[in-house]
């Protein structure tokens, strides 16, 4: 057995040992700081493991990982690959001469389009591609990463213009370096032959590099003029339109290197064929031979051991009881008040949970300096049914912890519950679904809007009730009113009678002839009381119509009913009497 990666062994034990070092220290310091009462409730504690045997648990998974990453193996063997490929450059002319339009919808784009065509026909080869003109630029070295080559070559811009003028001897020249490595280099131009009528200086580097340079001529024989831009040609410098068609001497480059050249066609054609000269020419290249050193790969074995120890040690861990106290103590500034906050802490846990809400709380609130005693003291003070002051600390919660913010809002929706402020409740409640979906949550919110309904037809109830009474009142004050008035006029009634009776006693002749004027008078009456009596049935008979059996009841009853008129004697003696 051997390691492939031997120095990670030494890398990670420096690290290791500096992890023991820590930990070691810390149980140290740990102890200076607590009691043995308070840190036993802090160790993990288990039957099974003590918290020694946790910690080389600990270490001998760290070793067996390290194991692993230096990768063990077992029965070295070596493989050969041998692998063919076909390798060329594709070099694109890009000068001014190039943006011709003889072809549409012009030299430059029309060579872009048959540059796209190459690359999908040559999905077994390494191409590389690179723009040309008085200078020379890679646009993508060898690969056979097709898919990116088509995204590289359909995102150049058509309206590229480099330099005036193209030198063949650049684009020569890098390809040579793209193709250091390959036996047989292959060198493909799409040009319209350039301005030189010559070509023995770039035939000669070509042989001198070994490079073979095909050709396809992207241009026709008629001469066209070269559009710079929209409403703009080129010019020379008299200012006449320069023209320029295809240089058909670029053909003896090609011929010269052994190689071929081809007129553009509108169809692969031309494509085809230079494919099939380059295939037919030249000998596939041959790779060295690589050998591959194929092993046994031991590196599982180690960490599904250091995994399975890991498993075994955590799974011994209890569960905390005290474990968001003791939070509690870490999130503190102050780390001697911490310390002696935790008796407290312990104190106040045990209380509450022996339903002791008071004490609990005066205990909490010695310690209530951030959002989870002043959470816990809340809890406190909401089971003692203090709920205006639970209510309080639930506020004075803030907190970035969602847990905690919805269990904050959730008990504020039941304390506002409690004291009967149903809307504030809903929106307590409310808020507390937006951080958390929770079926209680959401049934208390349905409970208490159904009370708060409830509520508000009671209250419309009791106010329409309220209504009645005060009118039934109202009524019981008008009929008494009116009993008192009748009352009232009885008695002036009755007195006057006994009055007139007193007179009469005293002087009984004036009486006499005054009951004689009287008794004109009350005939007098008695005839405009029955005139306006009739007139008054007759309005009755318009306005409410009547049998004929109740109008005689009526006037016989107004006949026979007595009416006592009384006036003041206009004599002007001092004696004067009613």
């Amino acid at each position: 057995m051997q390691f492939l990666y031997p120095n990670v062994l030494f890398f990670m034990l420096i690290p290791t040992i500096l992890l023991a070092f820590f930990i070691t220290t810390n149980k140290k310091n740990i102890e200076k700081y607590f009691t043995k009462e308070a840190l036993s409730k802090l160790q993990v504690a288990n039957k099974f493991l003590s918290q020694s045997s946790r910690n080389i648990l600990f270490f001998i998974a760290i070793l067996l990982m390290i194991i692993s990453l230096a990768r063990p193996v077992l029965d070295k063997k070596e493989k050969e690959i041998k692998q063919d490929i076909n390798s060329y450059i594709l070099a694109l002319d890009v000068s001014k001469s190039m943006f011709a339009q003889d072809l549409p919808p012009n030299r430059y784009t029309f060579a872009k389009t048959k540059l796209l065509n190459f690359i999908e026909n040559s999905k077994d080869k390494e191409i590389g591609i690179i723009l040309f003109s008085s200078s020379s630029y890679i646009l993508s070295p060898l690969t056979q990463d097709i898919t990116s080559l088509k995204e590289l070559v359909k995102n150049l811009d058509n309206s590229i213009q480099l330099e005036n003028g193209s030198e063949i001897s650049t684009a020569i020249k890098t390809a040579s370096k793209l193709l250091k490595n390959k036996t047989n280099k292959n060198l493909i131009l799409l040009t319209d032959g350039t301005d030189k009528q010559e070509f023995k200086e770039e035939i000669a580097l070509a042989n001198n590099l070994n490079i073979n340079i095909y050709t396809i001529g992207m241009a026709t024989n008629k001469k066209s003029a070269i559009k710079l831009n929209e409403n703009q040609y080129l010019t020379d410098e008299k200012g006449n339109i320069v023209t320029v068609a295809l240089n058909e001497q670029i053909k003896h480059l090609s011929l010269n290197t052994n190689a071929a050249y081809i007129n553009f066609t509108f169809n692969n054609s031309d494509i085809n064929q230079i494919l099939q000269v380059i295939d037919e020419k030249k000998q596939k290249e041959k790779n060295d031979i690589k050998k591959y050193k194929v092993y046994t790969e031991l590196f599982y074995f180690p960490l599904a051991l250091a995994l399975l120890i890991l498993l075994i040690a955590f799974s011994s861990l209890p569960k905390l009881k005290y474990l968001p106290f003791v939070l509690l103590i870490f999130i503190s500034t102050d780390t001697k008040a911490s310390i002696t906050d935790f008796k407290i802490i312990d104190k106040a846990t045990t209380l509450y949970e022996n339903q002791n809400y008071k004490e609990a709380s005066k205990e909490f609130k010695k310690i209530a300096k951030n959002s989870e005693a002043h959470y816990n003291l809340a809890n406190s003070l909401y089971k003692e049914k203090k709920y205006k002051e639970a209510i309080d600390e639930y506020k004075k919660v803030v907190t970035s912890n969602e847990d905690l913010e919805f269990k904050k809002l959730h008990n504020l929706g039941n304390s506002y519950t409690k004291i009967n402020k149903l809307q504030d409740a809903i929106k307590m409640y409310e808020k507390a679904l937006q951080i958390k979906k929770d079926k209680q949550t959401k049934e208390n919110l349905e409970i208490v809007k159904k009370a708060l309904e409830k509520n508000k037809q009671e209250n419309q109830n009791n106010k329409n009730k309220q209504e009645d009474k005060n009118n039934q009142k109202e009524n019981k004050k008008d009929k008494q009113k009116d009993k008192n008035q009748e009352n009232s006029q009885k008695n002036e009634q009755k007195n006057q009678e006994e009055k007139n009776q007193e007179e009469k006693n005293e002087n009984p002749k004036g009486n006499k002839q005054k009951e004689e004027k009287d008794s004109e008078n009350l005939k007098e009456k008695k005839q405009e009381n029955s005139k306006d009596k009739n007139s008054s049935l007759e309005k009755i008979k318009k306005e409410v119509p009547i049998s004929d059996i109740e109008e005689k009841k009526w006037l016989k009853e107004l006949e026979n009913s007595s009416t006592v008129f009384l006036k003041k004697d206009e004599q002007k003696n001092t004696n004067s009497k009613w």
